[in-house]
Parts: C-alpha cells; structure tokens; sequence
C-alpha cells in the first residue's frame, strides 16, 4: 500500500500530465486495491483520450504508470487502473451481461457461440462471469490480436 503523500503525488503527477497534454480533467484517486490504484477521471472530451475500442485509454494509462514510477521513489509494487468517464465501468458491465445473454443461448440451442476478438483483459472478464455456470464452458481460441472466446454447451 502507498503511502497517503505518494497517493497525493500520484494525483498531483496525474493532473500535471494531463495539462500538458492541454486537457481540462478532474482527477480522483480512490481506496486502493492491493496493489492496484484506481484513477476515475472526467472530463468534456472523453473519446480523444478513450479512443476506439479503448485503445488511446489503455495507452495512457501505460504512459502514465511508467511516469508515475520514475517520479515517485518507493520499492513497493503498484498498478494504476485509470478510467475516464466510467468507460471501463460501463464496458465491464457490457461484456457481463453480452457473456449471459449469449450463455443462455448457447444453453438453449446447444450450438457454440464464437464473439469478436478482443483484448485479454476483456476475454478474462467473460470467462469470469460464466465460470460459475454449469450448462456452458468457455475457451479462448486463436492467436492474438485475433484471440476469439468460444461459449460453448456443456454435455
């Protein structure tokens, strides 16, 4: 865990990066997580710094951890979860509810469902929601950036 003054050089090292980037952003850091700081950002332009599929976002947020361990001297291990406008938020709560409603059909018509590729992170997030379930079995198949779940019936 940091300590409360790195929690406040994060932020304050969070605003000034997005300043020279000339956006206007209000920065909020909440309770940490093990090892992972959570970073809710808002401001009036969200999908330049989103960008398609999340990608400017997922960047960023790189970008941001590799300054933010130069700058603040400390041995212990630390992830930054950054989220502008509740975009993840949101996309975690799509991918669940997209991963139950093509297990209930998989689960009726007993015919595999094969999705889009997406990115691991998004991949594990569905497999974490239908993990529980016994009428349907989940695998990640093909080669990145291609990667692709299939959702497929149980015996």
């Amino acid at each position: 865990m940091l300590t409360h003054n790195n929690l406040e050089k994060v932020k304050k090292i969070t605003e000034e990066f997005f300043e020279k980037m000339t956006f206007e952003v209000e920065i909020e850091i909440n309770p940490q997580k093990d090892q992972t700081i959570p970073v809710d950002l808002k401001t009036d332009e969200p999908q330049i710094l989103i960008g398609e599929g999340g990608q400017t976002l997922t960047d960023i947020q790189h970008l941001l951890k590799a300054i933010l361990k130069r700058k603040i001297a400390t041995e212990e291990l630390f992830y930054i979860d950054l989220d502008i406008d509740d975009y993840k938020k949101k996309k975690i709560k799509y991918l669940k509810e997209l991963a139950r409603s093509i297990a209930d059909e998989v689960s009726l018509t007993k015919k595999e469902r094969i999705l889009a590729p997406m990115p691991a992170y998004e991949r594990r997030i569905i497999h974490l929601e239908l993990a529980s379930r016994e009428d349907v079995a989940t695998e990640s198949i093909g080669r990145e950036p291609e990667r692709k779940i299939a959702i497929k019936p149980r015996p």
